[in-house]
């Protein structure tokens, strides 16, 4: 272990001392969230070669509406999960004045909250089964809300590792989750449950990933005072707000598309939305999972802030561009060779929601970083605003279809993003032409790669397999990405190598 992990262990372990800040050397901090992201990085690499199998393997086996049904379950349940934590590990992560004592204050509330949201879904599930004219669906919901019992124990633990930038055995934790998931899921797919194989593999994955954490860091519990913990309430409360606001708005699609359009809609837009994002999501997870806890301790140091914004944002957008633009070129292709035809309603859905994803990734970063800079209020109105704005937007474009919904995604989402951008610039004393240049490396890249891909599609015979067609256009992009990486950006990936190799960290 580092000298800088242990000195942050040391400061934990005393009760009456804050979680303190870390050294403010700052290329020491550099490399060991350059190390983090790495070790973060090839869990995630690893958790999305696992999730695309699982992902084909049992879209094969079952039909867009098992999809459907479980999209609809996932409207809800994924908003109870997202706000079970009630912005507790946020807090823990950046308010590194608290002791020991509020943080077992702390604790306990997200224990507590957990079991009660496991009560609420077994109430709500009748009238969710009711609202969706599905009578599937309420026992759906009870089964898969079984891990709010325990993964409530898990939010403080999590928060405390990444405190203790313990991201190696973290990453090792998320890669056996989700390799248990996957395998449960596939295995119930292939005994025939159907549904129930989407249901209760994620159950399976989430109650272990709880069980690792919580026995890598246990936490003391003591019952809540007011008093002591009411600023860390005020800031988890935004918190909590705005992430309760963005699912609002980022699944008012399906919610959407299952009411109005039906459930095989529904499943062709939610097997759309899974291919055009799990790419991205794993990419960015990686970083978001590492940067609050380099943010909250860099939060008064504005030179630091804003290399690790434009050290981020390089790194996205070299990563997801080439995976999203190549998506959206290859969209037809994709779905026909590896979904098959029953899923060509999802093709220009995808097109759409893959070029979405490419300003997604790399403005994802941005909310963590006005929450470092104590901004939560900010965030949380801006968010309320966005979904506001989304839902009534979805409604009126899913009169043409599935397609129209994820057109939506194309011309609102740059309108709610501006005002992150905005402020984060503002707050780190940025300059919009430095951060923009950030992207131009991936920009340029990316448009070589785009003109290569659509000149091997256009060259083409009609009369080859397709097949063949789809591995060539995908062998042009890449071959096409690489080489202008290689010419042009050589000395960026030899920088970030030599941080990598740098083992005093």
């Amino acid at each position: 272990m580092s000298s800088e992990l242990q000195s942050s262990t040391d400061l934990l372990a005393e009760v009456s001392t804050p979680i303190a800040a870390r050294p403010s050397d700052a290329k020491p901090a550099d490399r060991t969230l350059v190390r983090a992201v790495a070790w973060t990085g090839a869990s995630r690499w690893a958790i999305q070669l696992l999730t695309w199998v699982s992902t084909i393997v049992v879209a094969r086996l079952l039909a867009p509406s098992d999809y459907g049904l479980i999209g609809m379950a996932t409207i809800y349940l994924g908003l109870v999960a997202l706000i079970s934590e009630f912005g507790l590990g946020q807090a823990v992560i950046t308010l590194r004045e608290m002791s020991a004592k509020h943080i077992a204050q702390l604790n306990f509330l997200s224990i507590a909250a957990g079991a009660s949201l496991f009560l609420i879904s077994c109430i709500a599930a009748p009238w969710l089964g009711r609202f969706f004219h599905s009578p599937k669906l309420p026992v759906v919901i009870v089964a898969m809300s079984f891990s709010f019992l325990v993964t409530g124990a898990q939010v403080v633990p999590d928060a405390l590792l990444q405190s203790d930038l313990r991201f190696k055995l973290l990453a090792s934790f998320d890669t056996v989750r989700v390799l248990v998931q996957s395998l449960t899921t596939v295995t119930l797919a292939l005994l025939g449950a159907g549904y129930w194989s989407l249901a209760i593999g994620p159950v399976a994955g989430s109650v272990l990933g709880a069980a690792m954490v919580i026995i890598a860091r246990p936490h003391s519990l003591a019952l809540p005072r007011w008093d002591d913990i009411k600023h860390a309430l005020r800031f988890s409360g935004d918190v909590l707000g705005s992430r309760a606001a963005w699912y609002a708005y980022s699944n008012s699609d399906f919610l959407v598309a299952g009411r109005v359009l039906g459930q095989a809609p529904l499943g062709a837009y939610t097997i759309a939305w899974t291919i055009a994002s799990t790419p991205v999501e794993k990419i960015t997870n990686m970083i978001t999972r590492v940067a609050p806890a380099f943010f909250a301790a860099a939060q008064d140091d504005k030179p630091r802030l804003r290399r690790y914004l434009l050290g981020i944002t390089d790194g996205l957008a070299l990563l997801t561009f080439p995976a999203c633009i190549g998506m959206a070129l290859l969209a037809d292709q994709f779905v026909l060779v590896v979904l098959g035809p029953k899923w060509i309603a999802a093709i220009l859905p995808l097109r759409l929601l893959a070029l979405c994803a490419a300003l997604r990734a790399i403005t994802t970063v941005l909310p963590n970083m006005l929450f470092a800079m104590r901004h939560s209020r900010f965030v949380m109105w801006n968010t309320v605003a966005s979904a506001v704005i989304f839902l009534p937007a979805f409604y009126f474009s899913s009169r043409w279809g599935t397609t129209g919904i994820a057109w939506t995604w194309i011309l609102v989402y740059p309108l709610i993003t501006a005002p992150y951008v905005w402020r984060t610039l503002v707050g780190t004393g940025m300059s919009a032409w430095k951060y923009f240049g950030a992207l131009l490396p991936a920009i340029r890249a990316s448009l070589v790669m785009t003109i290569a891909v659509v000149g091997i599609r256009l060259s083409m015979p009609s009369t080859w397999p397709l097949l063949s067609r789809f591995a060539f256009c995908v062998a042009a992009g890449m071959i096409s990405y690489a080489a202008m990486l290689y010419l042009l950006e050589r000395h960026r990936l030899r920088r970030i190598y030599q941080l990598m190799r740098y083992n005093e960290v």
